[in-house]
């Protein structure tokens, strides 16, 4: 059987080598004579799994050891409510808005505490990540949230703010392990897996240990940050499959080369896109150049008259999932760690091929 390039913005294609891992491990992990997902998360076949898997993403992320690392469900939906659930501790709340992430996370806030929307593009179309000089602070907040990569509209940070006051917390679902990332100037970094990490079904929660002391009683304890954390992630039962997946994607990061190594396949296969899509009058990418996501690249066709068969001569081409998200239309190609380079060449011959019939 062909594989195709799969495109989707999540769940997101794996690594071919960890699905044909997983595979020849399905009915037999290690000799046990049981499937991973058969085991109990409490027995000792699995806690070798969890623990394998926290040191190698620890050993990738350059994780410091004041940081607690939790394996959780419920995706990054939850986790915006839980942010504020956790660590709002009776302050105002500080937002920065660049696309519909960000925005479901003020919305989510909003219902829990106090929220101030320091900085908000969507009057330029979400076409860009703020400078930080433009940004409206406030003082005594308990944190200020951003999503360094809006997979919608193709953002992507390209600083990590400095100098506050408060904690900063970042989603970093569609662009965590994408490149190497300064860990210890965050006070909580969250993804769901479903992009870079693994299947869905894991959320990944990064949390500098001082601040779980803020998690009230209160809530209850299976959303509590803390009682996670003094039950390694096992309060209940957890995603014991996406989470062994996760700890073969780690492995696969680690025999690549690691994050310095995927920043620059990452690097090459964006740019190799985006000059196909600048070389051309025929397609358009609206987001600022300095603000442009590395793994989340939309684009239009300037006769969108024509989106519907350019969706399905990609697919005959074996390029799936190309058709924009419904909220802004058009075409977005998402390219994780798991894109081959391959596949972009594939594209952007596509692309000039369907330009040249299509002209």
């Amino acid at each position: 059987m062909t594989r195709v390039f799969n495109f989707s913005a999540g769940p997101a294609m794996l690594p071919e080598p960890v699905l044909n891992r997983a595979r020849d491990e399905m009915l037999d992990w290690h000799g046990s004579g049981m499937s991973i997902m058969e085991v109990s998360h409490r027995g000792k076949l699995f806690l070798s799994v969890a623990e394998k898997a926290e040191q190698d993403l620890r050993e990738l992320l350059n994780i410091p050891d004041d940081y607690e690392v939790l394996f959780m469900q419920g995706g990054a939906t939850l986790l915006f409510s839980l942010i504020p659930m956790n660590l709002a501790a009776g302050k105002v709340t500080q937002y920065i808005q660049t696309g519909s992430w960000s925005k479901k996370a003020i919305a989510a806030a909003s219902k829990i505490c106090p929220v101030e929307v320091v900085a908000d593009s969507s009057g330029t179309g979400y076409d860009r990540a703020p400078a930080q000089a433009t940004w409206d602070t406030v003082p005594d907040s308990s944190y200020l949230h951003y999503c360094m990569n809006e997979t919608i509209h193709g953002v992507e940070f390209p600083f990590v703010p400095k100098g506050l006051d408060c904690p900063l917390i970042a989603d970093c679902s569609s662009n965590i392990l994408s490149r190497p990332m300064p860990v210890n100037e965050f006070g909580l970094i969250y993804a769901g897996a479903q992009k870079n990490i693994g299947p869905a079904g894991l959320t990944l929660v990064i949390v500098r240990k001082d601040l779980l002391d803020l998690c009230p009683d209160s809530i209850p304890d299976v959303l509590n940050f803390s009682k996670l954390a003094a039950s390694d992630s096992m309060l209940n039962t957890p995603p014991t499959y996406s989470w062994y997946l996760a700890g073969l994607v780690f492995e696969w990061l680690k025999e690549q080369g690691g994050l310095e190594e995927m920043e620059q396949r990452n690097r090459r296969k964006a740019q190799r896109l985006y000059a196909a899509i600048d070389g051309s009058d025929f397609y358009h990418n609206p987001v600022q150049l300095d603000s442009r996501s590395l793994m989340n690249v939309p684009f239009t066709l300037a006769d969108s008259s024509l989106d519907t068969e350019f969706v399905r001569q990609a697919e005959a081409a074996g390029l799936i999932s190309l058709k924009g998200h419904r909220s802004v239309g058009g075409m977005r190609a998402s390219i994780y760690n798991a894109m081959p380079e391959a596949g972009i060449e594939a594209l952007v011959s596509f692309m000039a091929e369907f330009e040249r019939k299509s002209a």
